[in-house]
């Protein structure tokens, strides 16, 4: 009975909708995240509710994935997109929805698993009015080290600060996806609270099971071409910038037959489009524009194909508190080059699995990716030992596990935490009283 009531818990995403189409504006490696444990765990025996906030009026209130898991859209606020620096005042709201389904439903969630600052807060709440509740959170991105790297730093900033702190010091234990990530913690939010560090994964199954000629084929893309990928949103600060004036300068150094793929959504007038249209812009500046391609979004159907077709991964952001990408690049055999930051530092091994270059380092990016280029022998060593450290060390399977015992070994010390508060101490025996011997017959 106790291990039955335990195991139905809620995953908490307000600002990244599992069930969201990746490249979409604001839906990245978070998205991808909670959806992929969420299946991981109900596979493994947990009832996996999963909450974020519907953005669109057409977007079902319940999206099932398998019969242990699920995606449920919380009304708080308009059914339309708002952005994460906005979305605070809507938060109370969130709260009340979620509790109301709690009651609707008559579910009792004994764990939650909160996902970025915004939804640490409506854990934090529901922790007030719950206090049985226990907490698990994952940052995902740190407020004290993303602000390092922009010059506009929104208006919410000092309130995302003071809540991801709190979050640190009071939940039941926060989850770093990589050492860089921890040690970020420690030094820029607080050295109080419980840190665990459980990585983020990626689909060994899916990746890596085609060949680069079959992927190029596939694609329409020439076999000898040299070809460069991008995969992610169109935001200023994954720097693909950087890796657009890098390629420029390895064409200035003649390199032949050069290719630059830039996958990902956007949608016009939003900020995703917006920073597309800066891209495309420069590229033509550039006079790049024959050698760069936009797939636009890249899916289920054809993500790993492009990822096995590229001869190089390139990853410029100014911050990854880890990202997905590179681990997918290296699961598919491709080998990467990163930026010098965050968990790229954990998930890339300089030339081992890729390279790693300071972030913004035009030059940089341009030798390293040259390096890689000009030698398919060495590219191919990377690319394998890339996918040999994913399979050790990167599978949702694995992932899953380690949050799943994480789970059962907080539940435990709650229960008994519970169990040592609501049982009296025992009573002091009373005195004997002496009383007269009475004979046996």
């Amino acid at each position: 009975m106790f291990l039955t009531q335990k195991r139905h818990i809620a995953l908490i995403s307000v600002s990244g909708d599992p069930a969201a189409e990746i490249g979409q504006e604001e839906a990245g490696g978070q998205n991808v995240y909670v959806r992929q444990i969420g299946e991981m765990l109900a596979s493994q025996g947990w009832q996996v509710d999963m909450f974020t906030r519907r953005n669109a009026p057409e977007q079902p209130m319940i999206v099932q994935h398998q019969p242990n898991c699920r995606t449920i859209r919380l009304q708080a606020g308009p059914a339309e997109f708002i952005g994460r620096d906005v979305l605070f005042d809507y938060l109370p709201r969130f709260v009340e929805a979620f509790q109301s389904f709690q009651r609707q439903q008559k579910i009792s969630y004994s764990l939650l698993h909160t996902h970025y600052w915004l939804s640490s807060w409506v854990g934090m709440e529901l922790r007030r009015q719950q206090p049985s509740l226990v907490q698990v959170h994952t940052y995902h991105s740190l407020g004290a080290i993303k602000y390092q790297a922009i010059s506009d730093i929104p208006p919410i900033g000092s309130k995302r600060l003071a809540v991801e702190r709190t979050c640190l010091e009071t939940v039941s234990c926060t989850v770093a996806t990589s050492p860089q990530e921890q040690e970020h913690m420690r030094s820029h939010v607080s050295t109080q609270g419980h840190v665990q560090m459980i990585p983020c994964g990626t689909d060994i199954e899916r990746f890596g099971h085609i060949t680069r000629a079959e992927a190029r084929q596939l694609l329409g893309i020439p076999q000898t071409d040299k070809t460069a990928l991008y995969v992610g949103r169109f935001d200023p600060r994954k720097g693909i910038e950087t890796l657009v004036r890098a390629m420029a300068q390895s064409k200035l150094r003649g390199q032949e037959n050069l290719r630059l793929i830039i996958g990902g959504g956007s949608r016009p007038g939003t900020c995703d489009g917006i920073e597309r249209d800066r891209i495309e812009a420069i590229v033509h500046e550039l006079g790049m524009s024959d050698m760069t391609h936009f797939p636009g979004r890249l899916g289920p159907e054809n993500l790993h194909l492009y990822y096995a077709a590229a001869d190089v991964s390139v990853v410029p952001s100014h911050y990854e508190p880890f990202g997905l990408v590179p681990i997918e690049a290296m699961a598919s055999c491709t080998p990467v080059v990163g930026s010098d930051v965050g968990g790229l530092q954990y998930t890339v091994i300089p030339e081992a699995t890729g390279l790693l270059v300071p972030p913004k380092d035009v030059d940089g990016f341009a030798t390293a990716i040259d390096r890689i280029l000009s030698n398919p022998t060495w590219r191919d060593q990377l690319g394998q030992a890339g996918r040999q450290r994913v399979e050790t060390n990167f599978s949702w399977q694995g992932v899953a596990s380690h949050l799943g015992q994480l789970y059962m070994q907080l539940l435990s010390e709650a229960a008994l935490k519970t169990s040592s508060v609501a049982e009296p101490a025992p009573e002091a025996p009373k005195p004997v009283e002496k009383k007269a011997a009475v004979a046996v017959a």
